[in-house]
């Protein structure tokens, strides 16, 4: 036994004599130190790889959208500026202590859009004014009005005032345009009504407040506007463009993937890839949708967005998209439904569903395209009509579907068809609210004031300059001047 553990002392392995004679090894188990130092290392392992998938988040965010970024950035350099008022001496004495305002009016003015910082910006400004003379007013009078008044007529004007002003923040309008404005009168209110200066002190502070508010509101709109401006109007309208290509990739992808040659290929498809649940996000963009509408109403004329550009009539499109999303929903259930018409069967309406579902992905392309460029389309007429058409193949071919079955070898029926007779009244019905779509975006087209699309001027002015360059003899001709006008080379 001491040669055995002057052994184990002096090496790293155990060596056990069983009964047979034969030895086995067992490996040596490391220290504590060894275990702490293991520990250690896997934590810094897993900490460095949740900082990098973090840092990878965040890299893809700003990659997705630069703009982003340089949000950030604006809104370092708008604090930057308005900071000058507080850090420079001159500055400083000009407008006193309350140059802390300004910065304050940056942190809560400055937003991601144009539309957002001057809806911010003009409802602080109105507020902050409006609350700070009422304010002064009612001070006036309670200052006048005797020590034991006074306190009363503070107390009683400032509860009923905040009391209305947070009744009107549950009128729609009122919520929608101006929700922001009343929280700032009801703050700027309650700091002046319970200050406790007299009334000359308190208008100088208020004055100093004014200035401040101002400074910072106008460092916010100015630095909103000329570096890198994002407008809520372009936001909104690209919105809508995007949303009706995904709604007609939806419903060309659904009506491939019902009709596709076998469960196998279906399989194959990568969820991820496919465009058939494009429809969701139309169903949830309506929120995005009124509140970049109110925002874009305070934006200036920008580009091809006038200062009355019907920025009204997008959640009217939106609300008739979402329409015809609801029933691609429905659509897009039956893809992978768990009762469905036999193969054979399938292929009996296989085409003309095939085609009807391109028809109408094509009108809202067609339409897409003529929103985003804000041009009357030619083609979105003629889209339409072939999209009839196909409707009305369809209706033939489904009041011709029991025929055909009889003809079908096997024991198919009407029952056996009736997944095939819903998903055909289902495209029908889309093609019918499509329709409706288009009606919005003519509607649109109309009262935004959509261009006429330019070949047709371009000709217009090419057969205008033909005219001039070869006009017509009449005297060389034994013709009617009517004749010789109908003659003119074009």
């Amino acid at each position: 036994m001491d040669a055995t553990a002057r052994e184990a002392q002096s090496g790293l392995e155990w060596r056990v004599t069983v009964p047979e004679g034969a030895s086995v090894t067992v490996e040596y188990e490391s220290g504590l130190a060894g275990r702490a130092w293991a520990w250690l290392v896997s934590c810094v392992a897993v900490l460095g790889a949740k900082v990098s998938g973090f840092a990878k988040k965040v890299w893809k965010i700003g990659a997705d959208d630069p703009r982003r970024a340089v949000h950030s950035l604006k809104v370092g350099l708008a604090l930057t500026l308005v900071s000058v008022f507080y850090y420079t001496r001159p500055l400083y004495d000009g407008v006193g202590g309350a140059a802390m305002w300004a910065i304050m009016t940056v942190v809560v003015v400055f937003e991601y859009t144009v539309g957002g910082s001057v809806y911010k910006g003009f409802n602080r400004a109105v507020a902050t004014a409006s609350a700070g003379l009422l304010g002064l007013g009612v001070s006036w009078v309670a200052s006048k009005s005797g020590d034991k008044l006074e306190p009363i007529i503070t107390t009683g004007s400032l509860f009923l005032l905040a009391a209305a002003a947070t009744f009107s923040r549950f009128i729609p309008t009122v919520k929608a345009r101006f929700d922001y404005g009343v929280t700032i009168f009801i703050l700027t209110y309650s700091l002046v009504a319970v200050s406790g200066y007299r009334v000359d002190e308190l208008l100088a502070l208020a004055q100093q407040r004014l200035v401040t508010v101002a400074i910072g509101i106008f460092i916010c709109l100015a630095v909103t506007v000329l570096v890198w401006p994002v407008w809520a109007g372009q936001e909104l309208h690209l919105l809508t463009v995007r949303n009706m290509e995904k709604l007609a990739d939806s419903i060309e992808a659904c009506v491939d993937d019902y009709f596709a040659a076998d469960a196998e290929e279906e399989e194959k498809r990568d969820p991820k890839a496919s465009k058939s649940e494009g429809y969701k996000c139309v169903l949830n963009s309506k929120a995005s949708e009124d509140s970049q509408r109110n925002l874009a109403r305070w934006e200036p004329a920008h580009g091809k967005f006038g200062f009355r550009h019907p920025y009204g009539q997008y959640p009217k499109l939106g609300a008739a998209m979402r329409h015809c999303a609801y029933c691609v929903e429905t659509l897009h259930s039956c893809v992978g439904a768990e009762v469905q018409a036999p193969e054979h069967v399938k292929q009996l309406l296989s085409d003309v569903c095939t085609r009807l579902g391109a028809q109408c992905a094509r009108v809202l392309k067609e339409a897409s395209r003529s929103i985003a460029a804000m041009t009357v389309s030619r083609e979105l007429d003629l889209a339409v009509a072939e999209m009839g058409t196909a409707v009305h193949e369809l209706q033939g071919d489904l009041r011709d579907l029991p025929f055909s079955l009889a003809k079908e070898p096997g024991e198919a029926s009407l029952i056996d068809a009736m997944p095939l007779f819903t998903m055909a009244s289902l495209l029908t019905e889309i093609s019918a609210r499509i329709e409706a779509v288009v009606e919005a975006v003519d509607t649109m087209a109309s009262v935004a004031g959509f261009k006429q699309p330019e070949d047709d001027d371009e000709k217009k002015g090419d057969a205008e300059l033909k005219l001039k360059v070869h006009p017509v003899n009449e005297s060389d001709s034994d013709e009617p001047p009517e004749n010789n006008r109908s003659k003119a080379t074009v």
